[in-house]
């Protein structure tokens, strides 16, 4: 199977063929530290992961990195409004980014660069910028110069001709379209934190960073570069024109963007109130995985409405999909080789890499593993499914689950006496017809932990 990704770049699905044998290098445009991560930024963090954990499942080495934005006109800002020092201030936002991520069981990256132990290599990039006439100093401060480098707009297809040449621009972010000369270097500012460097007193402008670490620790080339649609531009199309510029190679062979969150059909925005972060969902009562299902199952070229409806649903379907598999791991049967199902297994697994082989398509993927989970459970309530046949789905669910990191399945011990008692009791009741009684005691068994599930081959129990 040929594994297909969507490059933003050409527009087009693209056959994936690493740059070097088997390896395959990747950087992530990570958190600007100066709040928590909310939703959105999840959503984007979520999709790398399940790239990166895809392409190990397809046989690759990777290596993964993030960069930590510690320094820019947002940081600076909230630390001053704190009255902390910069350090003080992001160190705390990182310890949130790296919880929330770990929640969501996100794979950490081998590397997670932050800016302000990487000055140095921003200023080794920015000199060889002057050097080849890429770069020009004004009023103390150093811009790249747009209308030099000719591909300019490639990514974000931006006509350049259009351009009004030599304006410059000083923020770290600017208005979509609105292109000018961006600064490399920013000289010193009163209240702002600064270095002392080659190239003058002052502090690196936000796009240089990404370069200049992808260069450092993945080469001048990379195979993948991730991040939200909002990255492409301005930041997406300054790291190739600064990368480029200054080493003359190809930067990024594949570039691939997240959609948009939003939030009840809107984006989401302090003046609407509807920022939400992933405190927010486990304040709700929810499961970070609910979340984490809640990305995973939609594309992520596609938008996605978040509502507490969907959250909920997908809280739902997650619990089903645990109760299945912690169902195969436990059931055991007489029954002779069902080779129906054994066939559904096989053709799942197959099913399962083709959707995922086009452009990561995990909606088509999980098409295929809730047709395989419905068929079984039929199979499971008749008795009609073989113990091989049972281990082999739960096998395949678990060698599924590496790539969408789903799955937490409790472990089945041993009843007290009093349960089993309450059990048996039930199971009385409901012989003689009692069905008042059977339900005030599968109550008091859901109040004690235990959750009863009646199946045609008998009843069943899981812990809550």
């Amino acid at each position: 199977m040929v594994l297909r990704l969507y490059n933003t770049l050409s527009g087009e699905k693209e056959v994936f063929v690493p740059f070097k044998d088997n390896f395959v290098g990747i950087y992530s445009c990570g958190p600007t530290v100066y709040g928590f991560a909310h939703i959105g930024n999840l959503r984007a963090y979520v999709f790398t992961d399940v790239l990166r954990r895809y392409l190990e499942f397809k046989g690759y080495t990777t290596r993964q990195v993030m960069n930590i934005t510690d320094l820019d006109d947002k940081t600076i800002r909230a630390s001053k409004e704190q009255g902390v020092s910069l350090r003080e201030y992001t160190d705390k936002y990182i310890r949130f980014f790296f919880e929330d991520i770990d929640l969501l069981r996100i794979k950490r990256a081998d590397v997670y660069p932050r800016v302000t132990e990487h000055i140095k290599e921003m200023v080794d990039l920015i000199k060889i910028l002057l050097d080849k006439g890429y770069a020009y100093r004004k009023d103390g401060s150093i811009y790249f110069k747009v209308s030099k480098f000719t591909d300019y707009g490639k990514l974000a297809k931006i006509d350049l001709s259009q351009v009004k040449p030599g304006a410059t621009v000083e923020a770290d972010e600017y208005e979509k379209e609105d292109v000018r000369d961006f600064a490399l270097w920013k000289e010193k500012r009163e209240g702002e934190p600064f270095w002392v460097t080659d190239i003058g007193e002052g502090r690196p402008g936000w796009h240089i960073e990404c370069s200049a670490m992808s260069i450092k620790y993945l080469g001048p080339t990379i195979d993948i570069h991730t991040g939200g649609v909002d990255n492409i531009f301005p930041h997406h199309q300054n790291e190739i024109a600064q990368s480029e510029a200054a080493t003359g190679q190809r930067f990024v062979r594949y570039w691939m963007h997240c959609e948009h969150l939003l939030v009840d059909n809107k984006k989401m925005s302090k003046s609407l109130g509807n920022i939400i972060t992933l405190r927010d969902v486990i304040d709700r009562g929810y499961d970070p995985l609910a979340l984490q299902y809640l990305f995973v199952s939609s594309h992520y070229r596609s938008k996605l409405n978040f509502t507490w409806e969907s959250i909920q649903y997908a809280s739902n379907t997650l619990d089903r999909l645990n109760q299945f598999v912690e169902r195969l791991r436990d059931y055991r049967s007489e029954s002779g080789e069902n080779e129906e199902i054994t066939l559904l297994i096989r053709r799942t697994a197959e099913r399962f890499e083709s959707e995922m082989d086009n452009d990561l398509n995990t909606p088509g993927a999980f098409a295929a593993i809730f047709e395989l989970v419905g068929k079984i459970n039929l199979a499971l309530d008749d008795g009609s499914l073989g113990t091989e046949a049972a281990k082999d789905a739960y096998g395949l669910m678990l060698r599924l689950d590496t790539v969408l990191g789903l799955l937490t399945l409790k472990e089945k011990g041993e009843l007290s006496g009093e349960i089993e008692a309450l059990i048996e009791e039930r199971e009385k009741a409901r012989k003689r017809k009692d069905f008042r009684q059977a339900d005030e005691i599968r109550k008091k068994l859901v109040e004690m932990g235990i959750v009863l599930e009646d199946t045609k081959t008998g009843v069943r129990w899981r812990k809550k």
